[in-house]
């Protein structure tokens, strides 16, 4: 059992008001969150949703011949299900951890419960489902506009604002999925990273050298998403 509470670790659990918190505390359930874990499937039913505190989960769509793009990534800002009460039931993304960490799990039937009554809790679920929907949008036309340099780095930077240090650790493999590109093209991407000094690459692991860089490297479209994200959603919890 963690030392923290729900409300210390998740933006959105913070962001909670104290009744609603106190009606999920028995039933929200403390989860380990390893590297690749499939969080939810594409087309089969969510049990539960999820809360990540120190992991982040990437969403995907996967075509017919195995290919992958990622589409949006969550951290402690967020939740990873909102099809269970936007009424899909599914969704045809798949979820899976792309940073290894912990996070918060609560039933299916909560959620729903929470969501049928109007309130501050449905008001918190669909603001950050507008965020979550900005960040998909942005990132397919990052991915259709934009240098694989730049598509990188808006990667980096989301991730980092969704983790407590300046590390990752990631294969070559799982970016390129993540980014639907060849793992040689991610190399070469990160290894011009490096040259200029923004990150060190090595064996997986990826320290950003410097952000401001980073930022000054990336297209516009980091920004938007952060700023949506700002916007919208509670800036307490967060961090």
């Amino acid at each position: 059992m963690p030392h923290r509470t729900p409300a210390q670790d998740n933006r959105l659990l913070a962001a909670l008001p104290a009744e609603d918190l106190q009606r999920w505390l028995p039933q929200l359930e403390w989860v380990a969150l390893p590297l690749g874990q499939v969080v939810y499937e594409s087309g089969r039913p969510l049990g539960h949703v999820y809360f990540p505190t120190t992991a982040i989960v990437s969403l995907l769509y996967v075509m017919e011949d195995g290919a992958s793009a990622e589409i949006a990534v969550v951290g402690h800002e967020g939740l990873v299900g909102i099809a269970l009460f936007m009424g899909g039931e599914t969704t045809p993304s798949r979820a899976v951890v792309q940073s290894a960490g912990e996070g918060w799990r609560l039933p299916a039937a909560a959620v729903k419960e929470a969501f049928t009554r109007p309130g501050p809790v449905m008001h918190l679920l669909l603001r950050y489902t507008q965020a979550l929907i900005t960040q998909m949008a942005q990132t397919a036309v990052c991915n259709r506009h934009h240098s694989l340099d730049q598509q990188l780095c808006r990667w980096l930077l989301l991730s980092l604002d969704r983790l407590p240090g300046n590390e990752l650790v990631m294969t070559q493999e799982l970016i390129a999925n993540m980014l639907g590109v060849r793992r040689e093209g991610v190399t070469e991407a990160a290894m011009r990273l490096q040259r200029r000094g923004l990150i060190r690459y090595a064996r997986g692991h990826i320290t950003v050298l410097d952000r401001a860089g980073l930022e000054a490297t990336t297209c516009e479209c980091y920004e938007v998403v952060k700023r949506e994200y700002d916007r919208l959603l509670p800036e307490h919890g967060a961090g």
